[in-house]
């Protein structure tokens, strides 16, 4: 392909590529018509005029980013600006664990074995926005946590956009590899850092081999001219713990696909997420845990508060193969509008063909609590702050299990801005 010579590949992924780019010119860009998009239309966005390789580069100064790293703790740190690794801003390592460039990993000898046994194994073949970020991705995070290892600090992968160009899409690509008895938390970011249009199409592959943890966050509270299509796909050995937070407040049109995998049993996989949006929003939450093995559990709450003419999706599918026997898998999305004009379109799944199997899913869409709201302002407390509380405590069920205090700090604090008031709670 005319674009690989502007950076290096081995036989092996030129051949993953051409695969890649074939399979996404027969789909295309997915549409309204496919059931998995039925809400979802990137109409819109694809009229801009994208740039896919920035012609000059920007610079930018920490200070001026500064607020967007978790800068009250030491963290690992994989920075990239417009798509391409800034090692000025970032933290890596290879002492212990592996905290570096995927570029590095695609294309020296030495790790073939990655090449091998992990890229593009678990990602689908089918699904055509990942198909184009395989195809064209260029740098990302790779991230390998040896066997028995417990990475000593988070590690964050932010990925900013400066505005270089009038229109620009990055398709990042990320690779985790957990080994067994290993434990990591990541926090992933996608900021602009201007007005300009920027669509951002993004592939992690996570690898939790043996009773590996994973704790993967995600915060997505970018410009309302930002476009995300973040495509996640996880693969779970056996009594390995897997947990991904979901924290949507900006942006002009977000879609999250998220897909559990099962490969051994007593595996447990947690999905939670918070979206709070208005205007013209749009955030869209696929997801998809596949139980094929027994005594294996999945636990999804996912919390919205849709304001303005904003719009919300969520599309949870529970598959339960025949083999996969004394499943427990819990579903739940609870959704409040606080406007006339704001859309919610929810459709929970399950299809189940094992049938020793505990099995559940509720979904709620209503308005705040009126009699709730009058006894709080019987009491003193204004209405925009009764309101706020109220919305607060809907969402904790979810902030609660955030294992990082200060990024627990930090969620609370955008909530508390996104709710316009200052909620003065002493975390």
């Amino acid at each position: 392909m005319a674009f690989e010579e502007k950076v290096d590949v081995t036989a092996q992924l030129h051949d993953i590529r051409t695969s890649a780019i074939k399979n996404f010119e027969n789909k295309g860009f997915p549409t309204k018509k496919e059931e998995a998009w039925k809400y979802t239309s990137l109409n819109s966005v694809l009229k801009n005029d994208f740039s896919v390789f920035p012609k000059r580069e920007n610079s930018i100064e920490f200070k001026d980013v500064k607020k967007f790293f978790l800068h009250e703790i030491d963290t690992y740190k994989l920075v990239f600006i417009d798509g391409k690794f800034s090692s000025f801003m970032s933290s890596t390592t290879h002492e212990g664990i592996d905290v570096c460039l995927l570029s590095s990993v695609l294309t020296k000898p030495k790790y073939k074995m990655v090449l091998d046994n992990f890229f593009n194994k678990i990602a689908s073949k089918e699904e055509s926005l990942t198909t184009l970020n395989t195809a064209f991705a260029q740098e990302g995070a790779f991230i390998n946590i040896p066997k028995s290892k417990v990475a000593d600090k988070p590690i964050e992968i932010i990925h900013f956009s400066t505005g270089v160009e009038s229109a620009l899409m990055v398709q990042p690509r990320n690779l985790i590899i957990v080994g067994e008895n290993a434990h990591v938390q990541i926090i992933e970011r996608h900021q602009c850092l201007n007005n300009n249009p920027v669509l951002t199409n993004s592939v992690t592959e996570i690898f939790a081999q043996k009773r590996a943890i994973v704790d993967y966050y995600k915060i997505q509270n970018d410009e309302q001219t930002a476009n995300l299509i973040d495509n996640t796909y996880i693969s779970q050995k056996q009594e390995s713990r897997v947990a991904v937070h979901t924290f949507s407040f900006g942006g002009n049109i977000t879609r999250n696909n998220l897909n559990f995998f099962h490969f051994g049993e007593r595996i447990d996989s947690t999905l939670k997420g918070i979206t709070i949006i208005g205007d013209k929003q749009h955030v869209d939450h696929y997801t998809l845990v596949n139980h094929a093995t027994p005594n294996c559990e999945s636990h999804q709450n996912y919390k919205t508060i849709l304001g303005g003419s904003s719009t919300g999706v969520f599309n949870g599918k529970i598959f339960v193969e025949k083999e996969a026997q004394k499943t427990d898998a819990f579903q739940q999305n609870n959704n409040i509008l606080l406007s006339d004009k704001a859309t919610i379109n929810a459709k929970p799944q399950l299809e189940i063909f094992a049938d020793d199997v505990k099995c559940s899913h509720g979904c709620t869409i209503g308005q705040l609590d009126e009699s709730a709201m009058f006894y709080m302002q019987q009491r003193g407390i204004p209405k925009k702050e009764a309101k706020a509380l109220l919305m607060y405590a809907f969402s904790n069920e979810v902030i609660e299990s955030i294992k990082i205090p200060e990024l627990k700090q930090r969620i609370t604090k955008i909530i508390a801005m996104k709710l316009g008031v200052n909620l003065g709670f002493d975390l």
